[in-house]
């Protein structure tokens, strides 16, 4: 037998969930019954396929096909699937086929066959298109799913060509009365899926605009997909979106109308000229039907499948390939002059939709009508957030106007909210090169600012900036000077300078109150309090500043203002209390939707929801986080910032979780884009090294780390506390880990991780009533999320057992245990360490030895040379070992002692 018919795909995305509740059935061993729903081509066998592909090599797997026609052929289904078996009796086989038998004989030779096929061993049953089985075949699915046995029962159709007079239509319906009934319905890709099928089939991660334009194409149907593909005159994927349909897929789509009335013919060939949309006003004035025909056409043309009532008198093609087949066959004049009808009707009754107006003036070649609309429909567009939609207008328009400023200006703005950096780039250039009013001067180069700062390309800024110091210099005070000083607040806030961020901001609120600017205003606003929320000091002021701003920008209209403000509030300075927190995130993500701004309403939004579950002491729920948005991005091919805008973040969550196969691999991606910020590789290289107790990997890379702090002109308190952390593990010798932490440090810094990290410097020299001081005066300050303040409450245990001062330890640790309760990793052992020196391991976990006792020979012989003080490279020359293997020992040491610093080793083998 086939273990499954031909035409499955290559490649399967977005069905994990849906293949995981099958392979659950499947392994339940226990009799059970699936359907899986979906229109052709949208991967049906394929999840079948996936499925078989998991299950034990005993399992009796049987796959039967239904064909057209099939209703005259009795038991087709199970013929197809024991066709060519070894071990089918024959007597029975002849039994199953023999007409002159009752119908019920028949059937229980067919349930023999089964029975003599599977006996007691577990079974996959597989029934492929149901809607065209004939009713035996029916018959026996129905009667199988009332046997008992470890088999699972799957039948698959096709929801739209299921009538009542098939026997699937009664068959569906008894199942769902009967029996419980696992129902998969498979739906259409979604954009990021299609993107992800697309990286997934040519091995390289899809365009943008590539992606959007073949999803748009096919409607996220697989099938289509891979005809498209398999067509493709080379690797270009962009390539394909204007090539015309392989022969072999328009002739299985015109065959849904080959068949129809020259009055229908007339109509859907009306229709598929219409575009995407089709109102049955306009549809009725171009094809010069009457009412009562168009609507019984109408009605053939969805019963058929062909067309589906989209909305109040609107209709559309199930499929956009299928009017792309209808159109392809007509003459050129014919598809002219029905552009031409249609135009004047739009026009002529006032139309509001620019987008169809357009595009029936190129198809009408009334290029000047094209323009026009363009303009005013990219507009629309972009003021509604429908940024990719504004980009398509805007470029329709370029085509015939190429030097177009405000055309220009649309398409570079609205590339920049999709994401596509290298067309708003491009646009944006010509836009400032052309642009002869002061606003689009200034307009054009705050964005091509942001542009280079989002594509990492920091001399471009630089030099942007000295040529807007140039036109404020040459413009007279008024809008476009204000709007150039908000360029130049931007690019100072971008590249750290802060205070001229804030200078710059305050000059254009001047002006904005002066000439009553009020977008400029909320503009300088942003960039203000964006600056100030920088800084441990003005944080409060800079979160009042874009609190407010935000209700003002949203009565305005102003979307990507709004959503800028909520992003900053919700990353840098979060609200209050999580429930506060959460709403501020769901308020960004409907607000940059608003604005079609893709970076926030996507990336930001599923790194927000990462640090909301951080904020809750979840961990694996921050990673889920993460993983979800990257995900969403994976099969895109994106440059600068957004190229990997998740890696970091998440290499950082490995890194806690301390899965560090996982953060090895997010290196490896990372390195392979351009622009990385300097500190990016070297650091996180550093902390897997210092996780991985690899200490000459972790020297060797030191001098990098260093070099590339010098470099950056912010430093992070989180960032220098991982790093401290890290290095204490692995055991770094003072002589290296002090200035690393030297260097990690400044002013700016929240004060909370500063005293965190000199707590962790003085414990690590034994300094522990310090640390312990420390420790506790930051033991509730909110600036740390519920982990560091375990990290904390797990460090303040340690000094207090080093004064032998244990009911305070076990408090702490009692504390630290709520606080990492839904942590793992490095945090969890070193809490797991003290709860064992203090005798607090769980009530079911196995007796462990603690202490020196815990040591082999050979480390406590280490041990006793650490308590005499010598180094790493010391105790490698004294042991004849590799510096690498005395810093192995040394971490091992300190893990199973609990403590942190060298010195803590000599007291606890001295009291031993």
């Amino acid at each position: 037998m086939r273990t499954l018919r031909g035409g499955a795909g290559p490649v399967m995305i977005g069905r994990e969930s849906e293949l995981r509740r099958l392979a659950r059935l499947a392994s339940a061993r226990e009799p059970a019954v699936a359907i899986i729903a979906g229109e052709p081509g949208i991967g049906k066998t394929r999840l079948v396929q996936e499925l078989l592909a998991t299950v034990p090599a005993q399992t009796t797997v049987l796959v039967g096909q239904a064909e057209p026609g099939s209703l005259s052929r009795p038991y087709e289904v199970l013929l197809d699937a024991i066709d060519g078996r070894p071990g089918v009796d024959d007597e029975q086989l002849a039994a199953l086929a023999d007409p002159t038998r009752s119908p019920v004989e028949r059937l229980h030779a067919g349930l023999a066959v089964l029975a003599d096929l599977i006996g007691d061993s577990p079974a996959i049953l597989v029934f492929e298109d149901l809607h065209w089985a004939d009713s035996e075949s029916a018959a026996l699915f129905e009667r199988i799913a009332e046997q008992r046995g470890p088999r699972l029962l799957i039948g698959t159709y096709r929801p739209d060509e299921v009538t009542h007079r098939q026997p699937a239509a009664g068959l569906l319906a008894r199942l769902d009365r009967r029996h419980a009934v696992t129902h998969v319905r498979l739906d259409r890709l979604t954009p990021s899926q299609t993107a992800a099928f697309l990286a997934a089939a040519t091995g390289a991660p899809a365009p943008l605009r590539a992606a959007t334009a073949l999803h748009h194409r096919t409607g996220g149907n697989p099938f289509f997909l891979e005809e498209l593909l398999r067509a493709r005159p080379g690797p270009d994927l962009e390539a394909l979106v204007d090539q015309p349909l392989p022969w072999s897929l328009a002739d299985v789509l015109r065959r849904q109308v080959d068949d129809l009335e020259p009055v229908s013919h007339r109509i859907v060939e009306a229709a598929s000229v219409l575009g995407h949309r089709i109102p049955f006003d306009l549809l009725a004035d171009v094809a010069g039907a009457d009412e009562d025909e168009l609507i019984a056409v109408l009605r053939d043309l969805v019963t058929r499948g062909v067309l589906v009532e989209s909305g109040d008198d609107e209709f559309a093609f199930r499929h956009a390939l299928v009017r792309e087949a209808i159109a392809g066959q007509m003459l050129g004049r014919q598809r002219r002059r029905l552009h031409e009808v249609a135009l004047d009707v739009l026009l002529g009754s006032g139309a509001s939709d620019p987008a169809m107006v357009a595009h029936h003036a190129r198809g009408a070649g009334r290029y000047d009508d094209l323009v026009a609309a363009a303009r005013g429909g990219a507009a629309l567009y972009l003021s509604i957030g429908s940024a990719y939609q504004a980009l398509q207008l805007a470029e329709m328009g370029l085509e015939e106007a190429s030097d177009d400023v405000e055309l220009l200006g649309a398409a570079a703005r609205a590339a920049w909210l999709a994401g596509l950096l290298d067309d708003a780039q491009r646009y944006s250039r010509r836009w400032h090169r052309l642009a002869v009013a002061a606003t689009d001067r200034a307009e054009s180069l705050y964005l091509l600012v942001r542009l280079a700062w989002e594509s990492r390309e920091f001399d471009a800024m630089r030099e942007l900036t000295q040529d807007i110091e140039i036109l404020i210099a040459e413009l007279p005070p008024g809008a476009g000077q204000a709007r150039a000083m908000t360029a130049i607040a931007q690019s100072a806030y971008l590249r750290d300078d802060l205070e001229a961020a804030v200078l710059w901001s305050d000059r254009a609120l001047a002006l904005a109150g002066e000439f009553d600017l009020p977008v400029i205003r909320l503009t300088a606003l942003l960039e203000k309090g964006s600056a100030l929320c920088e800084r441990a000091q003005t944080s409060a002021e800079g979160q009042k500043i874009l609190s407010t701003l935000v209700d003002e920008a949203e009565k305005a209209g102003e979307w990507v203002l709004a959503a800028r403000a909520l992003n900053t509030l919700v990353q840098e300075v979060p609200p209050t209390s999580p429930a506060e927190h959460a709403e501020a995130l769901e308020r960004m993500r409907i607000d940059a939707e608003r604005a079609g701004f893709e970076s926030l309403a996507v990336a930001a939004y599923f790194q927000g929801r990462a640090r909301l579950a951080l904020r809750a002491g979840d961990l694996d729920a921050a990673i889920a986080a993460l993983e979800e948005g990257r995900e969403r991005d994976s099969g895109y091919r994106r440059r600068g910032r957004w190229a990997d805008f998740h890696g970091v973040f998440l290499a950082g969550l490995y890194l806690e979780a301390g899965e560090l196969d996982r953060v090895e691999q997010l290196i490896a991606d990372l390195a392979r884009l351009p622009g990385n910020p300097p500190l990016m590789i070297p650091g996180l290289t550093f902390h897997l090294a210092c996780r991985r107790r690899d200490l000459p990997r972790a020297e060797a890379v030191l001098g990098q780390v260093l070099t590339a702090l010098g470099a950056q002109s912010w430093r992070s308190g989180e960032q220098a506390h991982d790093l401290v952390s890290a290095a204490l593990e692995l055991g770094l010798p003072a002589a290296q880990l002090e200035p690393m932490a030297a260097a990690l440090l400044d002013a700016e810094v929240w004060d909370a991780y500063r005293t965190l990290v000199r707590a962790q410097l003085a414990e690590a020299r034994g300094e522990h009533t310090e640390a312990l001081a420390g420790y506790l005066s930051i033991a509730e300050d909110q600036a740390l999320g519920p982990a560091t303040r375990g990290t904390v409450r797990v460090g303040a245990a340690r000094c207090l057992l080093s004064a032998d001062r244990r009911a305070e330890a076990a408090a702490q640790t009692e504390a630290a245990a709520a606080l990492l309760s839904r942590w793992r990793g490095w945090r969890a052992a070193q809490l797991d360490a003290v709860r064992t020196r203090l005798g607090m391991a769980p009530d079911d976990a196995a007796d462990a030895v603690t202490g020196p006792a815990a040591l082999t020979p050979r480390e406590r012989e280490v041990a006793v040379l650490i308590s005499d003080g010598l180094t790493n490279s010391e105790l490698a020359r004294r042991l004849y070992i590799s510096p690498r293997t005395a810093a192995v020992h040394v971490s091992n040491i300190l893990r199973k002692l609990g403590v942190v610093s060298r010195t803590e080793v000599g007291a606890l083998i001295t009291r031993s």
